[in-house]
């Protein structure tokens, strides 16, 4: 019996990265899980993704560790899809009582996007991707867990939406990162005479397979050396806080936002 056998979970974007890694960690710990992705193949899009794959999915890797898990492809930023993943989901596996908000992404180079110069096209897309991806999955889980009383939500934000770039660079991500901070406080009033928790996880500098390759063309020391800890942090150091805040070891817990960053925000690094 692990700590969530029994349990229905709901990880968005789970085909690859960080949310792949949150859905196997849920699965490990007994969870059953839902996966929503886009496209549930979109490790193609990146070789070091594909190579860490043991299964033709990650809905194939989660029922080879012995829970039901399915899968449901959904544009995140789209209200009906994700309506009808989760309900796909919650037919086929039952009420969800845990939900990993992890959708999302920036677009376009991490050096442009100015505050008062972003494209707003892009912008639009990032906003929709990030804040409204993550209102329209609670908005569609909310109502189980209230019926039940219980459950457990985390959202995901980033360090970006916690520090501002000293240039205003990349100010699309930022915000809608801060506004889901925000969003999460909201839901933690609205939602705690439910028994329900709603925490938010801040990453710092992860290095997923996709994002090392990055990591070493941009020059991995401008990221170094503003990271108390002097290394980059795991998929697996986010899935632990996964842990904490989806289990019983939360309970008293919410409206928090968990950073994992290594220690990045304690340090201002002039040139």
């Amino acid at each position: 019996m692990g700590k969530l056998t029994g349990k229905t979970a709901i990880v968005t974007g789970a085909a690859r990265g960080l949310g792949r890694v949150y859905a196997l960690h849920l699965a490990k710990l007994g969870a059953n899980v839902g996966a929503i992705d886009i496209n549930l193949r979109s490790f193609q899009e990146f070789q070091a993704e594909a190579d860490q794959l043991t299964a033709e999915t990650v809905v194939e890797e989660l029922q080879a560790l012995g829970v039901k898990a399915v899968g449901a492809e959904a544009d995140i930023s789209n209200q009906e899809q994700v309506f009808a993943a989760v309900k796909k989901i919650s037919d086929e596996l039952g009420d969800v009582s845990i939900l990993i908000c992890n959708a999302g992404g920036g677009m376009g180079p991490l050096t442009e996007g100015k505050a008062s110069q972003m494209d707003l096209d892009i912008y639009q897309k990032v906003v929709a991707r990030n804040l409204h991806g993550t209102v329209y999955t609670v908005t569609a889980v909310a109502p189980m867990m209230k019926k039940n009383r219980t459950g457990k939500i985390v959202t995901v934000a980033s360090i970006g939406g916690q520090m501002a770039n000293f240039d205003g660079t990349y100010a699309h991500y930022g915000l809608s990162k801060a506004a889901i901070i925000h969003y999460t406080k909201l839901l933690a009033n609205e939602l705690g005479p439910y028994g329900i928790n709603a925490n938010c996880i801040a990453p710092g500098f992860i290095s997923t397979a996709r994002l090392k390759t990055g990591f070493k063309a941009a020059g991995e020391e401008k990221f170094l050396r503003n990271i108390s800890l002097q290394r980059f942090g795991t998929p697996e150091d986010c899935a632990y806080g996964i842990e904490f805040l989806t289990t019983d070891m939360s309970d008293y817990v919410t409206g928090h936002v968990l950073e994992v960053n290594g220690g990045t925000n304690n340090k201002v690094y002039i040139e």
